[in-house]
């Protein structure tokens, strides 16, 4: 079958690069300089030979099957800025990353065009969020993990993954993980990490295998949606110790693959365990790596994005 040309933001890197999994042919805006958004392939993600450049100056002149956006002011703005009225009539598709962040139940959603489709990335995102009259989906995450890397559970600390922490605030759990840490040896990835008195933030290749030293994955997020670095360390085989908040409880109720609870003293008894008790959480690890293999596999990811851009050009 053709490949189709899609265009797109990079937006969420990570999510970007697995999006990209499918087998078509991608164009990611850029402008000079590679502003946030506006970064086209850029970054240390090894993108495949599908993925190309856009430069915004030269979009008009491209041929697309099929836009995605996903972020609002991509929505709002961009594609009246940049895009052809012919362009603009594209099949279209909103991704939609988050849950509703104004109000958790009677957020309407600004995209209000029946003739797009909104996909949303967790089932309790699709649930959140008053879409109205345009039609939905939900796709649900998809990652890879380097063949042959799994959890060695060497270190006994548990390791979180989370983007400027500290200026996200309690959405993402600062002051959680900061009440955390004071109790069981946990350290901290991401963007800006030490400001959150986390470590110096890791490229993709090396992240991954330091994260698999650990003994068990981290989650202090109120919420959010369901992390690509849970559902990665989750693929290692480690287990997660997390709020019961959004879509997490669903996974680790479904996986036996970690433990999640409201009241954060219990989560500091169970990471304690985990600390002291290597073979169980060897256990607990094994079960969210089988889940992980046939539930976050990226096989089954980019058929469902394949199925959603036939349907959708079609």
């Amino acid at each position: 079958m053709r490949r189709l040309r899609i265009l797109t933001w990079q937006v969420h890197g990570n999510y970007l690069y697995y999006l990209t999994h499918a087998p078509h042919e991608f164009f990611v805006l850029a402008k000079p300089g590679r502003p946030p958004g506006y970064g086209g392939r850029a970054g240390n993600l090894p993108f495949g030979d599908n993925v190309h450049d856009c430069p915004v100056e030269r979009v008009r002149g491209e041929t697309f099957d099929c836009i995605v956006f996903q972020s609002r002011i991509h929505y709002e703005r961009d594609q009246h800025e940049f895009l052809s009225q012919a362009q603009r009539k594209l099949p279209r598709i909103y991704l939609e990353h988050d849950p509703p962040l104004a109000h958790p139940t009677n957020t309407a959603h600004f995209v209000d065009d029946p003739s797009m489709l909104i996909v949303h990335v967790t089932h309790y995102n699709a649930l959140m969020w008053d879409c109205g009259r345009v039609p939905t989906r939900v796709v649900e995450h998809g990652v890879r993990v380097p063949d042959g890397l799994e959890w060695s559970g060497e270190v006994a600390r548990g390791v979180a993954v989370i983007n400027h922490l500290e200026r996200r605030g309690r959405r993402l759990g600062a002051d959680v993980f900061a009440a955390w840490a004071r109790s069981v040896p946990l350290d901290l990835y991401g963007m800006d990490a030490q400001a959150s008195g986390g470590a110096r933030e890791l490229p993709y290749a090396a992240l991954l295998p330091e994260v698999a030293r650990h003994r068990f994955f981290a989650h202090p997020v109120r919420y959010t949606s369901l992390a690509l670095a849970l559902c990665e360390a989750m693929l290692l085989g480690l287990p997660v110790v997390g709020l019961a908040t959004t879509e997490l409880p669903r996974h680790i109720a479904a996986s036996g693959g970690g433990y999640v609870d409201s009241d954060v003293s219990r989560l500091v008894d169970v990471s304690r365990e985990l600390v002291r008790d290597r073979g169980y959480a060897e256990q607990l690890g094994r079960n969210a790596r089988a889940y992980a293999r046939e539930h976050f596999a990226i096989e089954r990811f980019a058929a469902d994005w394949d199925a959603v851009f036939r349907e959708i050009a079609r």
